[in-house]
C-alpha cells in the first residue's frame, strides 16, 4: 500500500499542475496582459469625477476637459528637436531634461506624465505637431470646474497621486489624480469612478496592429457618482464674505439631523486657483504661508479656550449633580474671592441665579457652581472625572467622527491631567476653577462648540455632524443617523434655554436682536497670547459667540470664533445674527450690522504677528472685488430703504 501511495500522490500533484498551466495558457490568457507588456500596450480611459451639489441641488463642482502629455522614454528618438518641443509647451530645456530623467527613473518602457493639465488651447497648439515627437502622446482627463468661488476647505482639491501610493494601491498609476482634503478625499472612492482599459497588440517593430483578443479584456469607464452635500451654498458664501479681512471659523449645524450647513475658515481662497498648470505654484504659495495658514481649516482644527459659552455646561452639570437649582443664589461684587488674595473678575453686580447668571455671564455664579460640583465628592482628585464625563457626553474632548479627513480632539481635563501637572501637590477645585468659565485646560474646536449648541437646542441629544446628504444609488453611513444622548436629564435644559434666550433680550447680546426671530445665544471672550520677538505678549482677545434659532423647534445652531476680535458681542455676535437671519429668511434686515462687519478689518492686529503673507495678499486680491461689490450693494439697499421711509 505504501509503495502505491507515494507514486499516486506524485501523479495527482503533477496532473493538477498540468491542468492549471493549461487553464492559464490556453483557456484563461489574462495573465499574458502582465507577462507580455512589451507586446501589449495599455490605454486608460479616465472617467469624469462625480459632480458635487449643495443641499438645495445647486451645482457647485463640475468637470472640464484637460490633457496630460505622457511619455514613454524608450520610444523617444534621440534626434528629437528639443528646442521646438520646449517652445511649443513654454518650458525650458532644463525643465525638459529634468522631466525626462524623472520619467526614466519611473520606467523606460511604461508611460508617465511629462506635463500635466494642459488646457484646450495648449492642447490644440501641440496636437498639430505631435507626430514629430514620437514617444509622446496625450492622455485626456477631467479636471474640476468650480461653479462657485468659495468653499475651498469644504471641497478640498485634486492632485497627482504620489509614487508611494501607486506602489501601495493597484488602482492608481503614475500621473493619476486623487482627491486631497475636504469631500474630495473623504469620498474619493465614490467620486473617482472606474477607469476604462483598452489592450492593444503590438508587433515586433513596436507598431500597433489592433485590439488584443478582439477587445475581450477591454472595459469601459464608469463615471463617478454624484454627491449632494448638506452645505447651504448661499450661507457658505455669505459666511466667507463676512470673514474677509478676519481670521477664524464659522460652523453652522442643523440640530435635528447633525447636517453641517456652513463650514467657513478664514482666510480662505478661490478653489479655482488649484486647477491647471498654475496649481503647483499656487499651492506652494498657500502651503508655505506660516502666518495666515489659508490651508488650515480653523473650523475643524483650531483648538481654543471656549470662554463663557462653556458656562452653559457648568450650569447643566450643576443641575444634574443636584448641587444647585434654579433659585440658588450667589452675590456678585465685580469680583469673587475664591482663595486668599485671589479674585475672579466679573461683569455683574448683586444677586445672581441660573437665569440672570447666564444672560449676564456672571463669572462669580459659575465659579461657585463648579466648586460645589467638585466639593460634592469631598474634593477628591476623582471629583473632576464626574464633571469631565458629563462634559464629554456632549461630544467634547474626542474626535467626533464626522466625514471630513481632518480634525482635533480638543481637551477636557481629567484627574490624570492634574496628576501630571501637580505631581507633588494636592490640588482642589480652587486650583482648577478656571475650567468653570471655559479657561484653564479646556480647549474646543468651533465645530465642537456648534455641536454643543445643537445638543442644547435638542434638549440633550445630538447626531454626529456630517457633510454628506445624499450619494446617488447609496445610503449614507448609519452612524450619522444614530442619536447620541447626554448624561444630563432633559428636564434641566429648558431653564438653561430660557437664560440663553434672554441673552438677546436683556443681556450681553441685546443690541444684536433680529426682529421676529427668537434667538438663544451666548457671548464669549477668550484671552489671547502670542510670542512676539521671543516675548509672551497679550493681544486682542478672541471673539466667540454661540447661538441657535428659533427658540422653539430650532433650525440652525452656530458657533463663530474670530481671532483677535475682542468681546464676543463685538464681531462674532453680529456675524451670528446675520448668518441666522440669512439662513431662515434668505435676506437681511439688520443691514447696519452687515455694513459694520463687512467694513471691519483686523489685518492691523494680524500684522503684529508678522505682517501680511504672500498667500493672504493673493486671497485679498481675489476677494477684494467681491467685498467691494457687496459693500456697494448694502449701501444702495440702505439708501433705498431710507427713501421709502
Amino acid at each position: 500500500m505504501r509503495k502505491v501511495l507515494l507514486p499516486a500522490l506524485i501523479i495527482i500533484a503533477a496532473s493538477l499542475l498540468v491542468i492549471r498551466i493549461f487553464y492559464l495558457q490556453i483557456i484563461d490568457d489574462s495573465f499574458k496582459l502582465k507577462s507580455e507588456n512589451n507586446a501589449i500596450k495599455i490605454k486608460y480611459d479616465y472617467p469624469e469625477r462625480g459632480y458635487i451639489y449643495d443641499r438645495n441641488g445647486k451645482l457647485m463642482v463640475a468637470n472640464q476637459a484637460s490633457y496630460d502629455i505622457m511619455v514613454i522614454p524608450k520610444e523617444v528618438k534621440e534626434d528629437i528637436n528639443v528646442l521646438e518641443f520646449c517652445q511649443l509647451l513654454a518650458i525650458t530645456q532644463e525643465d525638459y531634461l529634468k522631466r525626462m530623467a524623472k520619467a526614466k527613473v519611473y520606467s523606460p518602457r511604461l508611460p508617465s506624465v511629462f506635463l500635466a493639465q494642459l488646457n484646450k488651447s495648449e492642447f490644440a497648439a501641440f496636437q498639430e505637431k505631435i507626430r514629430k515627437f514620437e514617444g509622446f502622446y496625450f492622455q485626456k482627463r477631467s479636471l474640476r470646474d468650480y461653479e462657485v468661488n468659495y468653499g475651498a476647505n469644504v471641497f478640498g482639491f485634486i492632485t497627482q497621486v504620489s509614487e508611494k501610493l501607486v506602489a501601495k494601491n493597484p488602482y492608481y498609476n503614475s500621473g493619476d489624480l486623487i482627491g486631497r482634503q475636504g469631500v474630495e478625499e473623504s469620498y474619493e472612492d465614490i467620486l473617482r469612478g472606474i477607469k476604462g482599459v483598452t489592450y492593444i497588440q503590438k508587433d515586433k517593430y513596436n507598431r500597433e496592429i489592433g485590439s488584443y483578443k478582439e477587445g475581450k479584456y477591454d472595459t469601459t469607464a464608469v463615471q463617478g457618482e454624484d454627491i449632494r452635500l448638506t452645505i447651504d451654498s448661499e450661507l457658505q458664501k455669505y459666511g466667507e464674505e463676512l470673514m474677509i479681512n478676519k481670521r477664524g471659523g464659522i460652523v453652522a449645524i442643523e440640530p435635528k439631523t447633525g447636517e453641517i450647513l456652513a463650514l467657513v475658515t478664514a482666510p480662505s481662497y478661490d478653489p479655482a486657483i488649484l486647477v491647471g498648470r498654475q496649481r503647483s505654484k499656487n499651492y506652494t504659495l498657500l502651503y508655505r504661508d506660516s502666518i495666515a495658514k489659508p490651508l488650515y481649516d480653523r473650523g475643524l482644527l483650531a483648538e481654543y479656550p471656549p470662554g463663557s459659552p462653556f458656562k452653559i455646561l457648568t450650569g447643566l452639570v450643576g443641575l444634574q449633580e443636584g448641587v444647585i437649582n434654579e433659585q440658588t443664589t450667589y452675590m456678585c461684587h465685580h469680583g469673587f474671592s475664591y482663595a486668599p488674595g485671589r479674585f475672579m473678575k466679573c461683569h455683574g453686580f448683586g444677586p445672581h441665579q441660573l437665569h440672570n447668571g447666564i444672560y449676564n455671564s456672571c463669572n462669580t455664579y459659575f465659579a461657585n457652581v463648579y466648586l460645589r460640583i467638585i466639593g460634592k465628592y469631598r474634593s477628591s482628585p476623582y471629583a473632576v472625572d464626574v464633571w469631565s464625563n458629563h462634559v464629554k457626553s456632549f461630544g467634547l474632548g474626542q474626535f467626533m467622527g464626522y466625514d471630513l479627513p481632518i480634525g482635533k480632539k480638543g481637551k477636557v481635563p481629567t484627574s490624570k491631567t492634574y496628576k501630571k501637572i501637580y505631581p507633588d501637590w494636592r490640588w482642589s477645585g480652587k486650583t482648577i476653577i478656571s475650567n468653570s468659565i471655559g479657561q484653564g485646560e479646556v480647549l474646543m474646536t468651533p465645530i465642537q462648540l456648534a455641536n454643543m449648541m445643537a445638543t442644547v437646542a435638542n434638549e440633550g441629544y445630538y447626531f454626529t455632524p456630517h457633510i454628506i446628504k445624499k450619494i446617488e444609488g447609496q445610503a449614507i453611513d448609519k452612524k450619522f443617523t444614530t442619536k447620541h444622548v447626554t448624561t444630563i436629564d432633559r428636564k434641566y435644559f429648558p431653564p438653561m434655554i430660557s437664560g440663553l434666550f434672554d441673552v438677546y433680550n436683556f443681556g450681553t447680546a441685546s443690541a444684536l436682536r433680529v426682529e421676529g426671530i427668537d434667538i438663544c445665544g451666548k457671548t464669549g471672550t477668550a484671552e489671547n497670547f502670542a510670542k512676539i520677538d521671543g516675548v509672551r505678549t497679550k493681544l486682542h482677545d478672541h471673539s466667540i459667540f454661540v447661538a441657535f434659532a428659533p427658540k422653539d423647534n430650532p433650525k440652525i445652531a452656530i458657533a463663530i470664533l474670530v481671532e483677535n476680535g475682542g468681546f464676543g458681542a463685538a464681531i462674532a455676535g453680529p456675524i451670528a445674527s446675520l448668518m441666522i437671519e440669512k439662513f431662515l429668511r434668505k435676506k437681511i434686515t439688520r443691514t447696519d450690522l452687515e455694513t459694520r462687519i463687512l467694513n471691519t478689518s483686523l489685518q492691523g492686529q494680524y500684522a503684529k504677528l508678522g505682517g501680511l503673507s504672500e498667500a493672504v495678499k493673493l486671497e485679498l486680491k481675489i476677494k477684494d472685488s467681491i467685498l467691494q461689490s457687496k459693500i456697494k450693494k448694502v449701501a444702495v439697499v440702505k439708501i433705498d430703504s431710507t427713501q421709502e421711509n
